[in-house]
């Protein structure tokens, strides 16, 4: 299988299956000299990790990160960084049933067709699984940023919808994402939304959500004209998690139903140089960014693992109905949240490296 890895400059290659002996990566690029111990990556992990209420998988899975290489008396030695994740609570039994079987929605089939072979365990090499090896990577990567661009530098993400249901935007509040178990910055909406998913895992379905990631104090400058657009490749990067099947920049696709005069956004003169009216575009402008906020939307649908009787065929070519057991997040995009946040790190620490690289070490701006 090719194409396991993410990055230039700083990049990442993830390896493991869901139900192997374990998961991880190795990170390479890492600038040297950086603090970097397990403890400073674990709490990033733990946000992450399946178990901790009714709402995602019941999978129980510590998610204790070893690093196993690139790392001398507690700071980065500029080598390859080395993590290991061990698999301690899978459940293969639950998988018998669909191993000769297509999930529909799912890339049981896709893979099959592909290399003639897949492993059905919890999805092997497709299973959502893998992020949490990206989430250690993209640990690296915002620690790095920090030191880097001070204390102003921040990511953040949330879910904006579940179904249906979007949020108030006049209740947005992003100290409110850690209060609930949906990362939802909309108190009202958040109980709105459990009554929805406990009936959507009650009925033995699934429900897609909209994330919303945004990350403040990134400079001028980063990303390149052309094909190394700053707003393709955080794109590319959310686009390659799983059932992300849409991302918008900025206003997205709301933009191209407004007038000229009010999507472009107007600029006027400051103390620290020209000062932004808005931000429709996302804080990239042309492929480089603005020094705005940065705002990546990403749209997941829902997963096909569900107790719902569907429609497919098997290995044979016959005709059966698909029924997925096992232990299944009735909503994917809810851990999905601290997945994006990594992807968005990863990209922006391999951006400003290849900056660095090409205009020098000195301010982006």
């Amino acid at each position: 299988m090719a194409d396991n890895s993410f990055g230039q400059l700083f990049s990442f290659t993830t390896f493991g299956e869901s139900h192997g002996p374990g998961i991880g990566c190795v990170v390479d690029g890492v600038p040297p000299r950086l603090p970097l111990s397990e403890s400073l990556i674990q709490p990033y992990l733990d946000r992450r990790k399946p178990g901790q209420n009714r709402f995602v998988t019941q999978r129980r899975e510590a998610d204790e990160v070893e690093i196993l290489s690139g790392v001398f008396e507690g700071m980065t030695t500029g080598t390859p960084v080395a993590m290991l994740i061990r698999n301690t609570d899978q459940r293969s039994k639950d998988y018998g049933e669909i191993a000769r079987q297509f999930r529909p929605g799912h890339a049981d089939f896709t893979y099959q067709e592909k290399y003639g072979i897949r492993d059905y365990r919890g999805g092997g090499r497709s299973s959502a699984r893998e992020t949490a090896s990206r989430v250690a990577a993209g640990a690296i990567a915002d620690l790095a940023l920090k030191q880097f661009l001070g204390s102003d530098f921040r990511i953040r993400g949330g879910v904006v919808q579940i179904g249906p249901h979007a949020i108030d935007r006049s209740r947005f509040d992003w100290d409110n994402v850690d209060n609930n178990p949906f990362f939802c910055p909309d108190p009202v909406a958040a109980d709105q939304w459990e009554g929805f998913l406990d009936s959507v895992r009650k009925a033995g379905s699934s429900a897609g959500a909209i994330l919303e990631i945004v990350a403040d104090g990134v400079p001028a400058g980063l990303g390149q004209p052309i094909y190394g657009k700053l707003d393709s490749e955080l794109a590319a990067a959310m686009m390659t998690i799983n059932a992300v099947k849409g991302v918008e920049i900025g206003g997205g696709f709301a933009l191209s139903a407004m007038d000229g005069a009010d999507a472009g956004d107007e600029m006027r003169a400051g103390d620290q140089g020209p000062e932004f009216q808005s931000n429709n575009n996302g804080g990239v402008l042309g492929g480089i960014s603005t020094g705005q906020q940065l705002v990546v939307r990403v749209a997941i649908k829902p997963t096909s693992s569900i107790l719902t009787p569907r429609k497919s065929v098997d290995l044979d070519g016959q005709d059966v109905d698909v029924v997925t057991k096992g232990r299944h997040d009735p909503c994917v995009g809810i851990r999905g949240v601290t997945v994006a946040e990594a992807m968005m790190a990863i990209t922006l620490l391999d951006a400003l490296m290849r900056h660095h690289a090409q205009c020098g070490l000195g301010d982006p701006a």
